[in-house]
């Protein structure tokens, strides 16, 4: 059965509402697939509940890796946006998080999210032996793994074949965006070529992925942003993508190139953007993240960037407003 707003041509039908006009009276309101939950987007949180019955907690934890961009064998200093922690700041043991949670979600279910850096990006060995410490713990249900598409030779391929046949597992890339001139100032050191082939690589396996965008780079329009939003969600074996607000933090190689930088000068312009970018995702694609997530101690820039419920509850009010939602003008 094809998706809602789908055909068989396309991921989603395009509204005959134009991206910024108001509902006119009469005309026909949002009403919204069983797993929008009655939101107005496909939240994984929702997406979670459905599967195991119980909220569903992603638990970070560090694996110790680091990158081929940051340790020399293509770059060094990694991504220019990225802190000495390698954007996991919330990583932290995986029994202290539980404890910490239990006694508000007693039932929770829990996913070991492999975060900061680059957690394919060692020998297979290696690998194989950490993530097995991970899911021998009976509370953990799977794996989440934060990865880049240029560090998933073969035989990491098959490893992660191996465990998504016995566990539940998704892959998370580090894409931010889909043009070179901006991936090589923010020093990925990788082109569109090899996230095309990866992301073909984990289909061939059925291997879920999600591709983190990141919205406000430098020298970037609302046009290339939306063009990278278009792009990923062209893929038809996405599962989710993550809509990051730059952030630019304490420790981070854009605190020094970038000292007055601000990606969006009010959340009303970046809530703004996000609901154009829902509005051409697919209603099928599961949406991680809709904001930055950098601790207050270490952000610089945008300084409000940690009012997080307010962005949120912005984002929510302004697809209400236009009674809009995800996937209304797919392309």
């Amino acid at each position: 059965m094809n998706p809602p707003f789908s055909d068989k041509n396309h991921r989603c039908l395009t509204s005959p509402f134009a991206s910024g006009e108001a509902t006119q009276q009469g005309a026909h309101r949002f009403a919204p697939p069983p797993y929008f939950d009655g939101q107005r987007y496909h939240s994984i949180n929702t997406w979670l509940k459905r599967k195991y019955g119980e909220k569903t907690i992603k638990l970070a934890i560090d694996g110790s890796f680091t990158c081929p961009n940051r340790d020399g064998t293509k770059g060094v200093g990694g991504c220019t946006f990225c802190s000495d922690n390698g954007s996991g700041e919330f990583a932290s043991n995986i029994e202290d998080q539980i404890h910490l949670l239990s006694d508000k979600w007693p039932h929770a279910r829990y996913l070991a999210y492999f975060q900061n850096h680059t957690n394919t990006y060692a020998p297979v060995a290696e690998l194989r032996k950490k993530y097995e410490a991970v899911l021998t713990n009976p509370k953990i249900e799977g794996l989440v793994i934060g990865t880049r598409p240029d560090c998933l030779s073969e035989e990491v391929l098959d490893l992660l074949s191996e465990i998504n046949r016995k566990h539940f597992l998704w892959l998370e890339l580090g894409l931010q965006t889909i043009h070179e001139e901006t991936a090589r100032a923010i020093n990925r050191c990788y082109d569109l070529r090899v996230f095309d082939r990866a992301m073909t690589a984990l289909r061939e396996r059925g291997i879920r992925s999600v591709v983190h965008l990141i919205l406000g780079l430098p020298g970037e329009s609302r046009e290339m942003m939306l063009d990278s939003v278009r792009y990923v969600s062209s893929k038809p074996e996405l599962f989710g993508m993550k809509l990051h607000l730059l952030n630019i933090v304490k420790g981070s190689q854009m605190e020094y190139l970038y000292p007055d930088y601000q990606p969006f000068d009010s959340i009303d312009a970046y809530v703004r953007l996000v609901c154009d970018c829902l509005e051409r995702i697919p209603p099928e694609v599961t949406i991680h993240r809709l904001t930055g997530d950098a601790p207050r101690s270490i952000l610089i820039s945008p300084p409000w960037s940690f009012n997080k419920r307010t962005i949120l509850n912005g984002i929510h009010d302004r697809l209400h407003l236009l009674d809009s939602w995800q996937g209304k003008h797919c392309e």
